[in-house]
């Protein structure tokens, strides 16, 4: 298995806000508005609903995979792994958001299996 999160820390800090963003565009303007912490709190409640067993759409919306299990890291960071295809890869939970019950990711296949390839 493969740990792509160093490659993923920029699209960990856009993948919340856009997905809720599209989710829910009321809501997303009351969310620019309001402080940071409440933006960190809604990244949080989001990351938490990563579940085992949900699909994982890419940033375009296309089925890339699946989440093979939620777990700490060494840091006590949630983590999800991610099996596409024959390829396994972790992500830390707060690179996904949860859109219409999965998982996704803001990146697309073609980047992920090129950062795989490094």
């Amino acid at each position: 298995m493969r740990s792509i999160l160093p490659l993923l820390a920029a699209f960990a800090m856009a993948a919340p806000a856009a997905a809720l963003a599209q989710a829910a565009p009321s809501s997303a303007t009351a969310e620019a508005a309001a402080p940071a912490a409440a933006g960190k709190a809604t990244a949080s409640a989001a990351a938490a609903d990563v579940a085992a067993g949900q699909s994982v759409k890419d940033k375009t919306g296309a089925v890339i995979g699946q989440v093979a299990e939620v777990k700490p890291d060494a840091s006590g960071k949630a983590t999800a792994t991610i099996k596409m295809g024959a390829d396994t890869f972790a992500v830390d939970t707060a690179a996904l958001a949860v859109q219409d019950g999965a998982a996704v990711i803001n990146a697309t296949q073609a980047e992920i299996q090129a950062m795989l390839k490094k």
